[in-house]
């Protein structure tokens, strides 16, 4: 059976995961930038409220997020990193097993 450090990760397979880590800091903090719009009032801003403000508050909570995730948003994604490459590790060193027995 191979070690975990027998095989790097290519610079495609760590570009891939750093997107998905991405991807996954965005959506937390769409969820929480869209929270932080809800408490705000839009009685006393110049938008008027209404459904219209309502939508774009929305689009605008997930570009905020969607930023702020691309350009290192709260480090999220660098401390998932790590994990997220030897998850993929411990996946290919699986696949690679040769099997035994009566299978061969």
């Amino acid at each position: 059976m191979l070690n975990a450090l027998d095989h790097k990760p290519n610079s495609a397979q760590v570009a891939r995961v750093r997107q998905q880590a991405e991807e996954f800091e965005g959506i937390f903090l769409n969820t929480l930038t869209k929270q932080m719009f809800s408490s705000l009032s839009s009685e006393k801003n110049a938008m008027g409220g209404g459904f219209g403000e309502e939508t774009w508050r929305s689009m605008q909570a997930e570009q905020l997020a969607t930023t702020m995730a691309q350009n290192g948003g709260l480090g999220i994604a660098e401390q998932l990193m790590p994990d997220l490459l030897a998850l993929q590790e411990a996946a290919n060193n699986q696949n690679k097993t040769i099997p035994t027995g009566a299978y061969k």
